[in-house]
């Protein structure tokens, strides 16, 4: 026969006692984390430092930012190929459609510094 497999479902559970509010932090505390809170208590009580995860909201964000960012590219792609639906376009439209460009990406580094800066 084989040999036995060891799980952690079959080693010893470790039992802590906390307050509710203590409980409820651990709990947030390991779900912006991305983890279980098995798993952020066995990490964190190994020694091991724990990296939260980017913040959802920030997150859809960026994706948000992202999608203006192609639909503007979109524009500008239609027109630099002399697509009829932008034949009506003037340089005017043009400038403004870059100027856009330019804020979206100026939006998207700004996520992109607060993200890095609150995990600091």
């Amino acid at each position: 026969m084989g040999e036995a497999v060891t799980t952690r479902k079959s080693g010893t559970p470790i039992k802590v006692y906390c307050l509710p509010e203590e409980k409820a932090l651990i709990a947030a505390n390991a779900r912006n984390a991305g983890m279980s809170v098995a798993r952020f208590l066995r990490e964190v009580g190994q020694g091991y430092r724990v990296h939260g995860i980017v913040d959802y909201e920030r997150v859809r964000e960026l994706a948000r930012i992202n999608g203006d960012l192609g639909r503007l590219g979109g524009l500008l792609k239609l027109w630099l190929t002399d697509d009829r639906r932008t034949a009506h376009f003037g340089e005017a439209t043009i400038r403004a459609l870059l100027a856009r460009i330019e804020s979206t990406q100026d939006q998207m580094g700004a996520v992109m510094h607060a993200i890095v800066s609150h995990r600091r």
